[in-house]
């Protein structure tokens, strides 16, 4: 087997029916021995029987598999062990694949020899964005968009990698530096505090780029669409995604500081006053839209302070 497209799915199986369909129609990959993969995260939505319709109806190869442990990593991990692909990708239930993905991903790995490859992530054009969005375009990378432009590269794993939402692995990648770490990532639907959390390919690309001169490959025709859902464009999603990283970056961080207050770094209590003051300045001189980008940078300040109180008092 050449390739498998991994779905990690959980509670969305009205999403199921157009992500799948649009893998069907991929193009130009009559010569690639390929199949899909749907890991359920524990759904209990009916998405088991969704999987099941549409693998009759679709004419593709369509396979089920259940991870009942809660956790996108768990599932990534499950994604990699069910697969049979020789690469194998990752592409969410919210994301439209387009008709040459498959083959530009998989023509990227045979002419690169490369370890992992990722492509463009642009927003669903039919979902309209609020004002505050296009006032930071830079929020637009908080809700998977990615796009490096029209030339292929390599990537270096640490300040340019793919996104979660269209990244593909040869399986060399597995052996070198293992599997997820599924402390990492988002926990069930993402739309409590304690469910959004990001930054687990992160991680991982880090680990590759660390473990070995890994080919790390952009490749820009292969373009996905990410249908962005409604709780995503609140100003609530993005405080709590800034907020989270920064909780977990601290928690998990082993570094020994020689000046802590309960726990803390001393100097963040300064930094964390200079960003209070200058979002102040802002909110008041150009306004709450102007401002939030700078209040999501005191949220992440405030949650890596958290973060490493926690780590203090942790077992």
């Amino acid at each position: 087997m050449d390739f498998t497209a991994i779905i990690c799915t959980y509670n969305r199986r009205q999403n199921l029916e157009a992500c799948l369909g649009q893998l069907a129609r991929q193009k130009g990959v009559e010569g690639v021995a390929w199949e899909v993969l749907v890991v359920d995260n524990n759904s209990s939505d009916g998405s088991a029987e969704e999987v099941a319709r549409l693998a009759q109806q679709l004419p593709i190869v369509i396979r089920y598999a259940h991870e009942p442990q809660q956790g996108l990593n768990y599932a990534r991990n499950t994604g990699i062990r069910e697969s049979r692909g020789r690469c194998f990708s990752y592409v969410d239930d919210d994301i439209m694949v387009s008709e040459e993905w498959l083959a530009a991903l998989y023509e990227a790995f045979v002419r690169e020899d490369a370890d992992a490859v990722g492509g463009r992530i642009r927003l669903d054009p039919a979902i309209p964005l609020p004002g505050w969005i296009h006032a930071h375009p830079e929020l637009k990378g908080f809700l998977g968009f990615q796009d490096f432009g029209d030339e292929p590269f390599r990537m270096d794993g640490v300040k340019h990698y793919p996104y979660g939402g269209n990244m593909a692995f040869h399986r060399r990648v597995v052996e070198r530096i293992g599997y997820f770490n599924p402390l990492l990532g988002r926990k069930g639907a993402g739309q409590k505090r304690s469910e959004l959390f990001k930054g687990a390919e992160t991680d991982y690309f880090h680990r590759l780029a660390a473990a070995c001169d890994a080919r790390i490959v952009y490749e820009p025709r292969a373009i996905v669409y990410h249908r962005v859902m409604p709780f995503q464009l609140q100003k609530r999603y993005f405080r709590t995604i800034h907020f989270n990283a920064g909780y977990q970056r601290a928690l998990h961080d082993q570094s020994a500081f020689p000046r802590t207050l309960l726990g803390v770094p001393l100097f963040y209590f300064p930094q964390l006053a200079r960003g209070v003051a200058k979002y102040l300045v802002q909110l008041l001189t150009q306004g709450a839209d102007a401002a939030f980008r700078q209040q999501m940078n005191v949220g992440h300040m405030v949650g890596t302070m958290m973060g490493y109180r926690k780590r203090r008092t942790a077992p």
